[in-house]
């Protein structure tokens, strides 16, 4: 946590109420987003009980599990939540633009231009909290590898046909979502965390009513009143006001509606089956678990929507569409692969494309540090609290140059300023300068009038720097200690190409994904 974080920590919970820890949206938020809070029964880890799931606030679809130990029942659930998702998801893979990026030419080994299809848009996942984005890749990884009736005829339990499919797309939101700055799957608890600090723990933060009390609260109540009602307030029958949804049960809820409601439905169903009467003690035992169910999903429905309310208000940082962008690659390669027919994605990863996720995380994690503090001064202040950058004016700028054969501008730029960076001599520093890119400069020394820099790029090409590079006294500058664009780590090679001792194929041939596996089964 930093410095700037703790404090405002401390102002919250001095003042009552969520202060904010920025000034713009660090995060894509589409205009019209499907939004899924997932229910999942207690004891028993990914075995689903309900979800209420839409792109309409007002109009959410419940789907519900009677009895979640009845695999033909869980079976329709998923085919259900196919049917309400799937449409969305690919109803953006056909309009589509042409973009130019960089690929590697295999023949070359070299960096090219290419044209490609880049979908306009791409589909966004708001789930209520991060547990349920570990639901969405616990789902996707037990419906991928189900087999359908019309490719196994043999199958003891063939999946319904649309599930596999699903499961596909749902592990790819669920491994998009471990990048740092990725918005296809987003958990609202994270999100407003990321943009508002509050007076309680993080893990308190993971309650979504409770959060929304401190950023929101009541007219005529503090944050932490309203938040402890979120959190405890419960009616004469002893359940929760504001449920969790997250995404387990209340355990009062459990015991004293829930199994009861359940035991009905059973009783009723076993006398359909055994008797063939009773089909309308059957339909109202189902109607009264959906009841239920919808009773613990709709305020937190409700609260993910008065969330996004909340993050619309502020305006969109300056580098969300960059991100952005790169995820409506994500969206389109997956699209791509799911068209050329390629297999799901394996149990396990290779050493090389685990070693490749890790890396493409780490310098996910840099370049997002990098572009909310140039998109927002309060991020800024933290890395400038923490000796990372350094703000001042302009006092004395010296041109100089080079002592190349060709002699290149290098002025002294010297700035003062009440910061106190982390600066060696020599440490390099970089600022923004009016076209947005990035200018570098060396640290010289530090004196009386302030720090100086020197500038080593930048410039131009000619013996005069280009209008607008250099400073003036009396401007205001903001250098950081860190690079704007950081770069990733070297190619690795092919996972058929890798050595054994790094994970490798022995005989050079690659480890084919298992086509069924034991976590097929919820």
């Amino acid at each position: 946590m930093s410095l700037i974080t703790s404090l405002a920590r401390l102002e919250a919970l001095r003042a009552g109420r969520a202060r904010p820890l920025a000034t713009v949206r660090h995060r894509h938020l589409s205009d019209r987003p499907l939004v899924l809070v997932p229910l999942t029964t207690a004891g028993e880890t990914g075995a689903p009980l309900g979800a209420l799931v839409g792109t309409d606030r007002d109009a959410p679809r419940l789907l519900t599990v009677a009895q979640p130990r009845d695999r033909a029942l869980r079976f329709a659930f998923l085919a259900e939540l196919a049917e309400a998702v799937l449409p969305y998801v690919e109803g953006y893979a056909d309009d589509t633009v042409t973009e130019e990026r960089k690929e590697t030419d295999p023949a070359t080994g070299r960096r090219t231009t290419v044209e490609a299809e880049l979908c306009a848009d791409a589909p966004q996942l708001l789930v209520p909290g991060p547990a349920a984005v570990e639901y969405v890749r616990l789902l996707g990884r037990s419906m991928r590898f189900r087999r359908t009736a019309e490719e196994d005829p043999a199958a003891d339990w063939p999946a319904p046909p649309r599930v596999p499919l699903l499961g596909r797309w749902l592990t790819h939101y669920g491994e998009r979502a471990r990048l740092p700055g990725a918005a296809l799957l987003l958990s609202m608890t994270e999100l407003l965390s990321r943009h508002w600090a509050t007076g309680q723990s993080h893990l308190e933060d993971q309650h979504l009513g409770a959060l929304l009390a401190w950023i929101d609260p009541p007219e005529g109540s503090t944050g932490p009143e309203a938040a402890r009602a979120a959190e405890l307030a419960r009616d004469a029958d002893g359940l929760l006001l504001h449920p969790p949804a997250g995404p387990a049960t209340d355990p009062a809820f459990d015991n004293k509606l829930l199994a009861p409601a359940i035991a009905r439905y059973d009783r009723a169903r076993t006398a359909v089956l055994e008797t063939g009467r009773g089909h309308a003690e059957l339909r109202a035992a189902d109607t009264a678990i959906r009841t239920l169910l919808l009773s613990q999903l709709r305020p937190t429905w409700d609260a993910v929507w008065r969330g996004v309310d909340l993050l619309r208000a502020l305006p969109e940082g300056a580098s969300v569409a960059e991100r952005w962008k790169r995820d409506r690659w994500s969206y389109t390669g997956h699209r791509d692969r799911l068209r050329a027919g390629e297999p799901p994605q394996p149990r396990r990863d290779d050493a090389v494309t685990a070693a490749r996720k890790l890396a493409a995380r780490e310098t996910s994690q840099a370049r997002l540090d990098a572009q909310e503090a140039l998109d927002d001064p309060l991020v800024m202040a933290g890395r400038r609290l923490a000796g990372e950058a350094f703000a001042g004016e302009v006092t004395e700028v010296v041109m100089a140059l080079s002592e190349a054969k060709v002699p290149r501008p290098r002025p002294l730029v010297t700035v003062r300023t009440d910061d106190a960076p982390l600066l060696e001599e020599g440490a390099r520093v970089h600022r923004v300068l009016a076209d947005g890119r990035s200018q570098p400069a060396e640290f010289v020394a530090a004196g009386p009038a302030g720090l100086t820099v020197r500038l080593t790029g930048g410039m131009g090409r000619g013996k005069v720097p280009d209008e607008g590079t250099v400073p003036a006294p009396g401007d205001r500058v903001c250098w950081t200690l860190f690079e704007h664009a950081p770069r990733g780590g070297p190619e690795l090679p092919e996972p058929e190409h890798t050595p054994w001792t790094h994970g490798g194929p022995p005989g050079g041939q690659a480890e084919e994904p298992d086509p069924v596996t034991a976590e097929d089964l919820l």
